[in-house]
């Protein structure tokens, strides 16, 4: 078994799991080159198309399983990102409510003077790194 394993795979062989597909009658395979073959042409909107033998619908909240389709070097394009918000944000919250504009500013400048100096200096530092990393990336970074 070893020897018939080890040529197979010297022949460029590897073993896989079979596809699951439901089996073609003579009119199915020829129905499917008719419709193939009268979209030949098609060449521009097939590549608008996608096409997809899995299915799935999430009315509400996806169940982690949506699939996206991206080259080598694409995970931090936007259209790659699935936005998640995995917790509550690092920072400050000013949770009381302001009744005036005025009472709100008041807050916010005590929420700001309580952030640490050496916060705010790394804040401010980092920031051309991350512009940088965004831009390159088209959208997101690893920040």
């Amino acid at each position: 078994m070893r020897t018939i394993r080890r040529r197979l795979q010297q022949s460029g062989m590897s073993i896989r799991r079979p596809l699951v597909g439901l089996p073609l009658t003579q009119n199915h395979r020829r129905l499917r080159h008719q419709w193939y073959d009268e979209r030949r042409m098609w060449a521009a909107e097939l590549n608008e198309v996608f096409f997809n033998d899995e299915s799935g619908i999430c009315l509400q909240h996806h169940d982690g399983r949506i699939p996206v389709w991206r080259h080598r070097g694409e995970g931090m394009l936007n259209s790659c990102v699935m936005h998640h918000h995995t917790g509550p944000a690092t920072g400050y919250m000013i949770t009381s409510t302001a009744a005036t504009p005025d009472q709100l500013w008041q807050r916010v400048e005590a929420a700001w003077s309580a952030l640490p100096q050496e916060r705010i200096k790394n804040l401010f530092e980092s920031m051309l790194r991350h512009v940088t990393a965004v831009i390159s990336s088209n959208g997101h970074s690893g920040y």
